[in-house]
């Protein structure tokens, strides 16, 4: 019994150099982060006990905590603000991830220089450029102020020692993937060097009362680089979307413990920066003298903010056997789905041959269920080649059995469409409170909002039933 315990204690151990798995046997490729060829030998790990240690702070009954502690500072950008729940708080850290391109060191440096004052002070440290190439950024953006230091560092020693040597109120590491710890094993980005790295950036920001914000990677699918306890350890995500080939971008809260994660912040991308927008909707919409066939307006939520969107639809006979259906900013299966509704419930059989291209205008991408009665219209007026009614707005989502059901948030989309000057909205039933001067007309199914393309080129397109005949 002896032997076979001291054979147990002297087994070898293996241990996984990027997420430190450990297992008591050799394996080519590591279960938790799936790596291969980072499973080593490394001797079986000692029994640790922890003894009970002196107490840094008293704990103290709730109600006499203060909390003024927490009481958050803007940062001189109100859209970033809105997302952080009023800015950034002491000792906070933010995570801040989006694809390449989108504008995030952009976004940042504008911080950086914005929350710069006499009073706080703010470093910010590159590990993807040197220091010239963010010079000319700050240049060209406007982003110089005496209080704004500058570090090109790639060493988590180097960085700590900044924090010694300026002592800043708000720290903006670019980005956390490029900085490692050489008594880590790992290349830099791996699990086990930015677990590392963010454990003791958190430290240092907890330890000052140091506002912290990191800039992360994202893979392929969109989702955080790294390990996922890297969301958990940080106080707030925020993701930063956008196509690089359209001016606006969305800041989305992700998580957020100072304050509610449905809020967005809209920004615009431009030559000189980029700036906040306060009232995006006018990026949304083509303003014209006259209807024209193809189009329909809706009101989307994007967090807690109403925005107004435009839906466009084109209709030509095919050339090939199988017609094309080919989406921008829609889902592709909602607007199948609302194919399928006109045909079989609408009774509009012409586009089953037609090739279909549907978008919507200015880069603005529409996912919810509410944006459901605008494509449906947009399609059928782009079939019978006729506009719909002038400042009209579709809001509501359309079931397969043709039935228009209630969404969220309806108060609030009417009102925006109102403040923008529409004067007639399409809705489900029982839209509650409706804008004083605006006309509202409660439909049910599909047919009841077919109703409202005219009646003398309505008839024009063609209906399965009249083909029956």
């Amino acid at each position: 019994m002896a032997a076979r315990t001291k054979s147990t204690k002297d087994r070898p151990s293996y241990r996984c150099t990027e997420c430190g798995w450990q297992t008591a046997k050799w394996l080519g490729r590591c279960p938790e982060c799936q790596a291969w060829g980072t499973v080593e030998e490394y001797g079986a790990p000692a029994v640790r006990t922890t003894a009970p240690g002196r107490v840094t702070t008293s704990a103290l009954p709730i109600g006499q905590v203060d909390g003024r502690q927490a009481t958050a500072r803007p940062t001189g950008v109100p859209e970033l603000d809105r997302v952080l729940g009023g800015g950034l708080v002491p000792g906070a850290v933010v995570l801040l991830a989006g694809e390449p391109g989108v504008g995030k060191s952009t976004l940042l440096l504008d911080v950086a220089a914005k929350a710069a004052s006499d009073e706080h002070r703010t470093l910010y440290v590159t590990g993807e450029e040197s220091a010239s190439q963010v010079r000319l950024r700050a240049d060209r953006i406007g982003a110089i102020h005496d209080h704004l230091y500058l570090a090109a560092e790639t060493d988590l020693a180097a960085v700590l020692g900044h924090l010694d040597a300026v002592k800043p109120s708000l720290l903006i590491v670019d980005s956390v993937q490029t900085v490692a710890s050489p008594e880590i094993d790992g290349a830099p980005g791996g699990m086990a060097q930015v677990r590392e790295v963010a454990g003791a950036l958190i430290r240092a920001s907890k330890e000052r009362g140091m506002s912290t914000l990191l800039v992360g990677h994202v893979t392929k699918d969109g989702a955080i680089a790294g390990p996922r306890l890297l969301e958990h350890l940080v106080d707030v995500v925020l993701s930063f979307e956008g196509d690089r080939h359209a001016r606006l971008r969305l800041v989305r809260g992700v998580k957020n413990r100072y304050g509610a994660t449905d809020e967005v912040g809209c920004f615009e991308l431009h030559d000189e920066g980029i700036t906040g927008l306060t009232d995006p909707s006018g990026l949304f919409l083509t303003r014209r003298d006259e209807p024209v066939p193809g189009t329909c307006l809706t009101v989307t939520l994007e967090g807690r903010r109403p925005l107004v969107a435009e839906v466009q639809a084109l209709t030509v006979d095919s050339q090939i056997p199988s017609p094309r259906r080919t989406t921008s900013g829609l889902e592709t299966s909602r607007v199948s789905m609302m194919l399928a509704v006109l045909e079989q419930r609408g009774r509009i059989s012409a586009l089953g041959k037609r090739d279909i291209y549907s978008a919507t205008v200015g880069g603005v991408k529409l996912s919810e269920p509410a944006a459901d009665l605008a494509i449906a219209l947009a399609l059928a007026s782009a079939a019978s080649d006729t506009p719909l009614p002038k400042n009209l707005v579709a809001i509501g989502e359309v079931g397969l059995a043709g039935e228009v059901r209630r969404v969220t948030g309806v108060q609030r989309r009417l009102a925006e469409a109102h403040r923008l000057g529409f004067t007639h909205a399409l809705v489900p039933g029982d839209p509650g409170k409706i804008p004083a001067g605006m006309k509202v007309l409660e439909v049910a199914n599909m047919g009841e909002a077919l109703r409202v393309l005219p009646r003398s080129r309505q008839r024009e397109a063609p209906r399965e039933s009249e083909q029956r005949r």
